[in-house]
């Protein structure tokens, strides 16, 4: 099977991590799961419970808040890494203020040079009002542009809304039939 990059986005709580899911568990290959969500409460730890209890067993977990690239390029051409999500891996960046362009590109280097079949699950945030303080529309310009920049270099690109796939780019994944 040739190296892909998929790119599901959609807005919060759409359905994306259930159609990456399938993507991954249709694919036969060797699971990982990268999670770049850190857990400050409870809140956010019963929603990573929740999404390693839906996911199953069978997946080998890395939870990497910022190294996301490392684990892309360490990846190899049997596995297939399910990185959940650029949205809070790019949070995580600007909130600990690091230069967020050399960030990018470290990732969209490591995601080029891959053998692995890579499944990345992004929010699509440039949809609502424009946010009314300077912090949350810097965010809103990295996730647009971190976005466009994965969904250049990816294969396929999915949308999800309401928890249907419909595509944005390349073929319709087989899982998803």
């Amino acid at each position: 099977m040739p190296k892909t990059i998929t790119l599901v986005i959609g807005g919060a709580s759409s359905g994306k991590s259930n159609i990456a899911e399938k993507i991954c568990f249709h694919s036969g290959l060797d699971r990982i799961y990268l999670a770049s969500a850190q857990t400050f409460d409870d809140e956010m730890r019963t929603k990573v419970d929740r999404h390693r209890t839906q996911r199953g067993e069978n997946w080998q977990t890395i939870e990497e808040p910022f190294d996301a690239a490392r684990v892309v390029a360490a990846a190899t051409a049997g596995q297939i890494v399910l990185f959940d999500c650029a949205t809070l891996w790019l949070t995580n960046h600007l909130l600990a203020d690091h230069d967020l362009e050399a960030e990018t590109e470290v990732l969209l280097d490591a995601l080029r040079q891959t053998p692995a079949q890579i499944v990345i699950v992004t929010n699509e945030v440039g949809q609502g009002i424009v946010p009314d303080n300077a912090l949350s529309r810097r965010f809103r310009i990295a996730q647009g542009t971190l976005n466009r920049q994965i969904a250049e270099v990816a294969g396929t690109v999915v949308g999800v809304m309401a928890g249907l796939p419909f595509m944005l780019k390349g073929t319709r994944p087989e899982a998803l039939s």
